[in-house]
């Protein structure tokens, strides 16, 4: 069975007196364990789509499948718990919190689980600090985010996004406000994890220059898929 399966959705917004299709009937599955990428230019569908997977939001029409569960039939708690237990999240603008050091950020997670990662606190310490070794910030551990690069406060992104051991990691725009070397060292990061721990990675992106590093890659337009390679 297929970790994620998205079966003609659609979703519309208002915007106005008007209504913007901002997926138009896309289907598509993602099987465990996938580097997977979603291209296209600004207003394809590509935020909405990851929005969808990651239970931010619900489809206009169609169905949308996550480990085997229709999000259209779980209600707001069940969608909090699916998005805390199975998916992490990596965005472009980081959203780190700013008060706290990097040993605090990525941990957060865990802490919002209560009892419920049931996870002692030594092992929690013990993972945490694994993740911010392997994303290379052992040394920056008590630096808080504006003490680090872009690039570094990125890393904290992805331990923070693995910490509760996800299913699916999301991850919008990943590279979009770092510079290409630095863009190029997150995306063999991210691709190191997903080989090494099977985690599922999908990535939207408008940058052709990041497509070397997915293994698959579907292209989005006007709401629409237009081709898979």
């Amino acid at each position: 069975m297929p970790l994620i399966e998205i079966k003609e959705v659609t979703k519309d917004y208002p915007l106005g007196k008007t209504t913007v299709h901002a997926l138009r009937g896309v289907s598509l599955t993602v099987e465990k364990g996938e580097f997977f990428s979603i291209v296209g230019p600004s207003g394809s569908g590509k935020t909405t789509l990851l929005n969808l997977i990651g239970c931010i939001d619900k489809p206009t029409s169609g169905d949308v499948i996550i480990d085997g569960q229709d999000v259209s039939s779980l209600n707001d708690k069940e969608l909090t718990n699916m998005r805390l237990h199975k998916v992490g999240f990596i965005f472009q603008t980081f959203n780190l919190i700013p008060v706290l050091n990097v040993r605090e950020n990525v941990e957060f997670p865990l802490l919002l689980m209560k009892d419920k990662s049931g996870l002692s606190r030594q092992e929690i310490k013990e993972r945490v600090e694994k993740l911010i070794e392997n994303v290379g910030l052992k040394d920056f551990i008590t630096h808080k985010p504006a003490e680090l690069s872009g690039g570094q406060r990125q890393r904290v992104a992805i331990a923070r996004a693995l910490v509760t051991n996800p299913a699916i990691v999301l991850a919008d725009e990943p590279t979009a406000n770092l510079d290409s070397e630095t863009g190029e060292i997150i995306l063999s990061i991210m691709r190191h994890l997903n080989e090494t721990q099977q985690t599922t990675f999908i990535f939207s992106t408008h940058n052709p220059d990041v497509l070397k590093y997915a293994k698959r890659i579907v292209r989005l337009k006007d709401g629409k898929i237009i081709g898979e390679e």
